[in-house]
């Protein structure tokens, strides 16, 4: 089965406006009832929600990573993805995953809630302070993007004064992720990679053998049934903990912020209950536009999925913006409603390569949002939101708000 010729069922990347709005071709994709072939891209979509899930637990797809060439100029970035367990598959990933996972705990993610309220309050305090002077602030770059980044350096234990270097080089790496890639933004990834790397390697080494609180010698001295992470493992996954822990708090607050500010009737509802709203209106900031769009697999095996049969060696995607507008899981898909329950939304994926920071990113947003409203409750918007010109990470990169002059 192949693709039609029609050009609604591809991805029309160089499109800004459909970068923008992609959700109108998302329809038309699952209305195919099966995965349908970008012949441009050379992958298969899978757009339905039953068709991303069956595609995400397949044990005949995984995340093969191929080395990039030549090999001396790309070695830190291709170790970095090698070594990590977003590109592994069991029983590497197993291995890894089971490491992981015993420091980096659910009770473990909960016992930070009064510091992520405390770093979460001090932003508030900068914001309100900016919003007196200029009578707004910047709802990504003064609140929702420090957030995260400030926690997990917390977590990791990195310096104060080091702290400013994460957000850049987490920015450099993830624009690899998107299609529309150009030299320059290459060689910014492999500079990233290489300080980044060696940045966590030397924390490592101090580290190693020691007795602190952080998640750098938590990770450097976990054990379990004689296996350690080896070096490389650790700095991969310090990485990933930063570059996706970070990137899906901020594009999910950002998206769904947005989203609530559109909407003057969700927006009330919000205001009337901020904390007994915050939980299902995070759910439902990660569904309705959500911050990860597209995530590939690999066929190891000619494999029957999502309707079609996909050769080994070939590429089907996740459109997991797709899946979460779904009409078959979804009443009213199209709708932003922040009391939605059930929410069985794949925002964070599902399957082995759930993401790990899920809990950490849900936390941070269930504290931030609230006290967000309760900090400007008559918060709107002064400007038209700004939108990165990305697809498979879909944010923003401007969001002006305010409150009327008193």
């Amino acid at each position: 089965m192949s693709m039609t010729s029609d050009d609604s069922m591809r991805l029309d990347l160089d499109n800004p406006a459909w970068v923008a709005d992609p959700y109108p071709s998302f329809a038309r994709l699952r209305s195919a009832g099966h995965a349908v072939r970008d012949e441009r891209l050379g992958i298969w979509l899978a757009a339905r929600h039953a068709d991303v899930e069956a595609v995400l637990k397949s044990r005949k797809l995984g995340r093969i990573f191929h080395e990039r060439e030549p090999l001396d100029v790309w070695e830190t970035f291709n170790w970095l993805h090698a070594e990590s367990i977003l590109d592994s598959e069991p029983p590497k990933h197993t291995r890894l995953r089971r490491l992981v996972s015993a420091v980096f705990t659910r009770p473990y993610v909960e016992s930070l809630r009064p510091r992520v309220t405390q770093l979460t309050q001090e932003l508030l305090d900068a914001a309100t302070i900016k919003h007196a002077d200029t009578g707004h602030f910047d709802v990504l770059a003064d609140y929702a993007e420090p957030l995260p980044v400030l926690v997990i350096a917390e977590l990791l234990g990195v310096p104060e004064g080091d702290r400013d270097l994460l957000r850049p080089w987490s920015q450099a790496i993830v624009r690899m992720y998107e299609y529309d890639r150009t030299a320059e933004l290459e060689a910014a990834a492999r500079v990233a990679c290489a300080e980044f790397a060696m940045y966590v390697r030397d924390l490592a080494r101090e580290r190693r053998g020691g007795d602190g609180g952080d998640l750098v010698t938590a990770l450097a001295n976990v054990e379990d049934g004689g296996e350690r992470l080896s070096e490389h493992e650790l700095v991969a996954t310090c990485v990933l903990l930063l570059n996706a822990g970070h990137e899906a708090s901020v594009n999910a607050f950002g998206n769904g912020i947005v989203a609530a500010l559109e909407h003057p009737d969700q927006l009330a509802r919000l205001f009337a209950d901020p904390w007994g709203m915050a939980a299902t209106a995070v759910e439902e900031f990660l569904r309705y536009d959500s911050p990860l769009h597209l995530f590939e697999r690999t066929a190891y095996e000619d494999v029957s999925v999502a309707g079609v049969t996909v050769a080994a060696g070939t590429k089907i995607a996740v459109l997991l913006g797709a899946a979460n507008r779904d009409p078959e899981v979804f009443a009213d898909p199209d709708k932003f409603d922040v009391g939605r329950d059930p929410n069985p939304h794949l925002g964070f994926g599902v399957g082995i390569h759930f993401c790990l920071g899920g809990p950490l990113a849900r936390m941070e947003m269930g504290i931030s949002l609230p006290l967000l409203l309760e900090r400007f409750p008559t918060l709107n918007l002064v400007a038209e939101p700004v939108r990165r010109p990305t697809f498979v990470l879909r944010g923003y990169e401007s969001i002006l708000v305010g409150e009327p002059r008193r």
